[in-house]
């Protein structure tokens, strides 16, 4: 078992985040870059827009990603042992693109009640202050949550483009991981992240979130994988596991998670964004 260490759960506790957490390889995670841009080359669209959501659907690479006893292990730490997979995104920052990411709150418009869930952010590549890693506002996690403006504004990886403003960028931290380390961070901590000004990719998988089958999805429908536990509440969609790159049953149920998804992340707006 590679469950957190005590000092780990306690830099959670105080800082709502914990990293690096060794978890795979540096050729493990070339090979889920290449899966990525296999799919990119092979279905130029499948990825983009709200498309880089529930992309453990459609993959088995990806999905067994997701399933990692390491990963798996030390989200048991924090939320406890009956584990569901509630969804993925893929975060890529290309060389000469404008993309970042608002500070924010991930439990701002998501729905997912109680707090006892946790995000992994995985560094498929190299992710440093460079190439636009996370940058985290230690301990902001312990407020209430904030006010987000939605600026829906031009290069934020965000739906609504949701950003807390007047962030104290003094007291933020960079998250530095290598390729196959990954962070594990509270829904209410704030953080965001740059623009990538290096000549390479900057690509983040990341499982968004990992819940407690006590969590319930207050605003929508969401599609789950069981990984680890049961699913005592069953307040959610289960899914089966891909067995094999874009089948079409696969590709079809993940069309309909993230039609639902979007209307999880749009009530009350007036206004859709790209993702």
């Amino acid at each position: 078992m590679t469950k957190l260490s005590s000092n780990q759960l306690q830099d959670y506790n105080d800082n709502g985040y914990v990293a690096p957490i060794d978890v795979l390889t540096k050729n493990e995670a070339l090979e889920i870059r290449k899966e990525i841009e296999n799919i990119e080359t092979r279905w130029p669209n499948e990825l983009k827009g709200n498309g880089r959501n529930y992309t453990h659907m459609i993959s088995p690479v990806l999905d067994k990603v997701c399933h990692n006893s390491k990963i798996l292990d030390a989200v048991e730490s924090l939320i406890g042992k009956n584990i569901l997979i509630c969804g993925t995104t893929l975060f890529i920052k290309n060389p000469y693109e404008k993309s970042f990411v608002s500070f924010h709150q991930d439990a701002t418009y998501i729905g997912l009640e109680p707090h006892n869930w946790v995000t992994a952010w995985l560094a498929i590549t190299d992710a440093n202050e460079e190439n636009g890693c996370m940058q985290m506002w230690p301990g902001s996690h312990k407020d209430n949550i904030k006010h987000h403006k939605q600026k829906y504004d031009k290069g934020n990886l965000l739906t609504r483009g949701q950003t807390v403003e007047n962030v104290p960028l003094d007291k933020t931290i960079f998250l530095v991981l290598k390729a196959g380390q990954m962070s594990l961070h509270h829904p209410a901590i704030v953080h965001g992240s740059g623009l990538n000004k290096s000549n390479d990719r900057r690509i983040g998988f990341v499982i968004q979130s990992y819940i407690g089958s006590n969590v319930d999805q207050v605003l929508g429908k969401m599609y789950v994988q069981q990984a680890r536990g049961d699913d005592v509440f069953k307040y959610h969609y289960h899914t089966k596991r891909p067995s094999r790159l874009m089948d079409s049953q696969d590709v079809k149920i993940r069309k309909k998670a993230n039609e639902d998804l979007k209307k999880i992340f749009y009530p009350g707006s007036t206004k859709t964004g790209g993702f």
